[in-house]
């Protein structure tokens, strides 16, 4: 969703008139909430979709959806739910993207090829612009500030007393983990090094288990904000600090669209695909034969090498040359 924000705000821009809905999973429907360029957002119950006990709320969507009489769906998922979906919507036109595992291109009026392999969604999402006749360039602000939000986190948690380094160690593929006993080690490493900084721990509350092992090393300067945080609030914090230490997760996008400097670990993914957009180059992944295996589950042996071996010494390293070489 926030590598598809381009979209929207180009779109915007060149036609400012417009009335632009966005389906979305419910879970990260408060992401859009309030944002200026939307007049509606219309969320969707993923979890147990398609099951007889949902099938008259999805009947009603649908209706709502065709009550609309949209000019145009665009389909950035391209996956048969979302394809079906942006198919029953009933636009005037609907275009999407050349991905073939579920046939959703079946549905499309117009579909956008990827270039290549290595090329980043950002890009093959702005693709779909030109087809509609609207400028692609990168004048726009991909999260604009909820000042707000932000306020109420300095009077909660005192943000401005410290500058902040920001972990995230959880990612939804349990490969895609760099292990959280190395996130420990680099706080261990980083606050010799950075006695001006603390480091904020996020995530979901299934990942607060992990926050707390991090913390543990170093109490006083780490702050476990895992499962403590709404969306907006993550949004607003990442825009507060200084760096992010992730793995491949959805906060790693955030952090790229708001312009910060982001150490990602990569392992079974492909960072020229889906990195932190404007750093691909920069990610920190191993050279082995595996990668990138594109898959959710190791196989390889010795498992999880890719990430294992990146050493907590090399993302210090790292941590403070993007720093400017000094905390």
């Amino acid at each position: 969703m926030i590598q598809a924000l381009p979209v929207l705000r180009l779109l915007k821009l060149a036609h400012p008139a417009s009335e632009i809905h966005w389906w979305i999973d419910s879970r990260l429907a408060g992401l859009l909430t309030g944002d200026p360029d939307l007049a509606q957002v219309v969320p969707f119950e993923r979890h147990g979709w398609n099951k007889p006990a949902r099938w008259r709320q999805l009947g009603r969507d649908i209706r709502w959806l065709r009550a609309q009489k949209y000019d145009l769906v665009i389909d950035l998922q391209c996956l048969a739910r979302s394809g079906t979906f942006a198919w029953l919507a009933n636009g005037q036109f609907l275009v999407g993207l050349d991905e073939p595992r579920e046939g959703a291109r079946g549905y499309y009026d117009r579909i956008v090829r990827r270039p290549s392999f290595h090329t980043h969604a950002v890009d093959w999402y702005l693709g779909v612009l030109p087809l509609l006749g609207v400028p692609v360039h990168g004048n726009f602000t991909w999260l604009p500030e909820r000042v707000a939000v932000a306020q109420g986190l300095r009077d909660k948690w005192q943000m401005d007393r410290s500058r902040w380094i920001v972990l995230q160690p959880g990612a939804r593929w349990l490969n895609k983990r760099w292990p959280v006993q190395h996130f420990a080690a680099l706080v261990t490493q980083l606050a010799l090094r950075l006695p001006e900084h603390r480091f904020a721990i996020l995530g979901g509350g299934d990942d607060r288990e992990m926050g707390e092992t991090i913390a543990a090393v170093a109490p006083a300067r780490c702050l476990n904000l895992a499962g403590r945080l709404s969306l907006h609030e993550m949004v607003e914090w990442l825009r507060a600090s200084e760096l992010m230490v992730t793995n491949d997760t959805g906060p790693m996008h955030v952090a790229a669209a708001l312009g910060k400097p982001v150490v990602a670990l990569f392992g079974p993914t492909e960072p020229h695909r889906t990195g932190p957009y404007g750093q691909v180059a920069e990610a920190l992944r191993q050279p082995l034969s595996c990668v990138p295996c594109l898959k959710a589950t190791c196989h390889h042996v010795p498992r999880m090498e890719c990430l294992e071996t990146i050493t907590p010494a090399r993302v210090a390293a790292e941590v403070l040359r993007r720093l400017g070489g000094k905390g």
